[in-house]
């Protein structure tokens, strides 16, 4: 009878380690696919500003238009940095669960918005001031989305594949571009004309994208919170700058590991396809598809970098990113400019997003890792969205600017002397996956 009843035992400690093992899948999806339907809804607006721009303000010249729509993009890409800090703050203050409820509810507000609001020539100036509203309001949520996401899948996996589920973050970050992207060939090749599209049919993937959220919301609604927060309920000043401000070194980390990271993700990304037009000389469709596919493979390498992590620590992976990446993305972006050939240029974009890969894999865990549970969604959503907002969000035009300028070279040494700024922060931080505040707190 002692025998069955150490038997009994034995089968339900497997039952609950099963069972947590679900949970935690389960947890780890619905926290991604949250992450997906955010940037899907970000993405959509500059994938369809050509055809939407033209509702939204008086009728002039369509750069004027295109402008005035990407100034209204631009002012969502500020807002980053005050739905970090709220949302982080939130998150640390009362779960990482409600928060991520709420930045989808917020997306989800924001594409709303921008389906069902009538254009310029039914409301007048009514119209522009609603779709600002709408982007603060999706600025907001996309910048809360990160940290929190961020913590939620560091926490709620187990040490031994921390850097894998993480990676996902990435994964779907680039899916929910390439989802965009999609749709609109969709539309534009199959179910919709030119007029239409420009008439009505830009709302089409902002209700999408708003069904979407809503359902997601409900998926994460369901989720279970993070024990990390749970064991945390009684700690005082939770998500306060003056409580985040305790850990300096870890905040400028986070900046510092950031520069380099960013500026080269939206170098070898967003801007590739402006990039190869522009200065390669390939035709809009070539550039489009060359990038398609890079972004692809892209997302494909992410959770292999992020389980070689688990395997060998963030630290090397992050040294070889700022090493590779200072010697390399000066020749690389002058191959790029002078090949016509587009097997040369997804080749060489793909030795730059492999180089990338490095960073963009695991650089939430790491955050994550920084940082304890009281402040760890602020401390890894805000001091990021600010480095990505005043280094990431910028490249683009800094480009340009510079070729402009005649100078088109001088940037590529501007991304070079990012990344190497990075190396140094790379080289004298600890390996996070060996000093991990998320194991602290368990231990």
């Amino acid at each position: 009878m002692f025998n069955g009843t150490i038997k009994m035992m034995d089968n339900n400690n497997q039952h609950r380690q099963s069972l947590s093992v679900i949970q935690r899948l389960k947890s780890i999806i619905g926290g991604s696919l949250g992450n997906l339907v955010e940037w899907y809804d970000w993405y959509v607006y500059s994938a369809f500003s050509l055809y939407f721009s033209s509702s939204f303000f008086p009728e002039s010249d369509d750069t004027a238009q295109l402008l005035n729509t990407a100034g209204i993009f631009a002012i969502g890409f500020l807002m980053r940095p005050v739905g970090g800090w709220l949302m982080g703050t939130y998150a640390d203050r009362h779960g990482r669960k409600k928060a991520l409820t709420a930045s989808i509810l917020l997306m989800s507000l924001g594409s709303l918005i921008i389906t069902f609001v009538p254009g310029y020539k039914q409301i007048g100036i009514a119209a522009p001031i609603l779709l600002v509203l709408a982007r603060i309001i999706q600025g907001l949520s996309v910048g809360g989305e990160y940290g929190t996401s961020a913590t939620y899948l560091s926490e709620m996996a187990a040490k031994h594949n921390r850097g894998f589920y993480s990676s996902f973050q990435y994964v779907t970050l680039i899916m929910g571009q390439l989802i965009a992207l999609g749709v609109l060939v969709l539309l534009q090749q199959y179910f919709l004309t030119d007029a239409q599209l420009h008439s009505w049919g830009w709302r089409i993937p902002f209700g999408i994208g708003a069904v979407l959220a809503i359902t997601v919301m409900y998926l994460r609604k369901s989720l279970h919170e993070s024990t990390s927060f749970s064991d945390n309920d009684t700690a005082k000043q939770r998500g306060t700058i003056s409580a985040l401000m305790q850990h300096p070194r870890a905040v400028a980390t986070v900046v510092g590991l950031t520069l380099g990271g960013t500026v080269a993700f939206y170098t070898f990304t967003t801007y590739m396809q402006k990039f190869l037009v522009n200065t390669a000389g390939f035709s809009k469709t070539q550039a489009t598809g060359i990038s398609t596919c890079t972004l692809l493979a892209f997302m494909l390498l992410q959770p292999a970098f992020g389980a070689l992590s688990d395997k060998i620590g963030r630290k090397p992976l992050l040294i070889a990113f700022g090493i590779l990446g200072t010697l390399c993305t000066l020749p690389v972006l002058s191959s790029l400019s002078t090949t016509n050939n587009a097997v040369s240029a997804f080749v060489l974009i793909m030795v730059a997003l492999i180089i990338v890969s490095g960073y963009t894999s695991i650089n939430a865990v790491v955050k994550a890792e920084l940082f304890p549970a009281e402040v760890r969604a602020l401390g890894v959503g805000f001091p990021y969205a600010i480095a990505v907002s005043i280094f990431g969000g910028t490249a683009e035009y800094i480009a340009l600017w510079f070729k402009q300028a005649g100078h088109a070279t001088w940037f590529y040494w501007y991304v070079t002397a990012c990344i190497g700024i990075s190396l140094l922060i790379y080289l004298f931080m600890k390996d996070t996956h060996k000093h991990s505040k998320i194991e602290e707190h368990h231990a």
